[in-house]
């Protein structure tokens, strides 16, 4: 009777730590927003040069793009730092920056092999696109899963 329990109970605790890897919509939107937001902070550092007189830099677009936006990018690493912790992860920050680091390495990867003018013509533009969005445009954005940009985990079926 008593491995009978354990079984279960095995079984429950498993089934459930695999349920939990999966994202909910609001999850794969907070990674999503988290991916955004890393990649506009790259192309913003590698093509800051660009911009009219009567422009501010494209950093400084993105800096202000952050801040007009700092609550929505709070709640999506708040929704991924619980995340992480409802896997057991110890360092459920450092988890976070990590995924932060990914991003921002895998669009420095495409920085690194094109010319810089090649990589700003096809990058910078976002810029200007994402400092003229509202909240709503934001959520919506960040919750579009695109095929090149897939979420790293499933989506909870559930």
């Amino acid at each position: 009777m008593k491995f009978i329990l354990l079984v279960l109970l095995s079984v429950i605790s498993v089934s459930s730590s695999a349920f939990a890897k999966c994202y909910s919509m609001k999850q794969a939107e907070a990674e999503q927003g988290i991916r955004i937001h890393s990649e506009l902070m790259v192309i913003a550092l590698n093509c800051q040069h660009l911009g009219s007189k009567k422009e501010e830099n494209l950093y400084v677009q993105y800096k202000k793009f952050t801040k007009k936006h700092e609550d929505i990018f709070a709640g999506y690493e708040k929704a991924l730092i619980s995340f992480y912790r409802s896997e057991g992860k110890s360092d459920s920050v450092s988890e976070l920056n990590a995924l932060r680091t990914d991003f921002a390495n895998k669009i420095s990867k495409d920085a690194a092999t094109m010319r810089p003018d090649g990589f700003c013509k096809v990058y910078a533009p976002r810029i200007g696109k994402a400092s003229k969005m509202n909240k709503a445009d934001l959520h919506k954005w960040a919750a579009t899963i695109f095929p090149s940009h897939p979420v790293s985990r499933p989506l909870c079926t559930r």
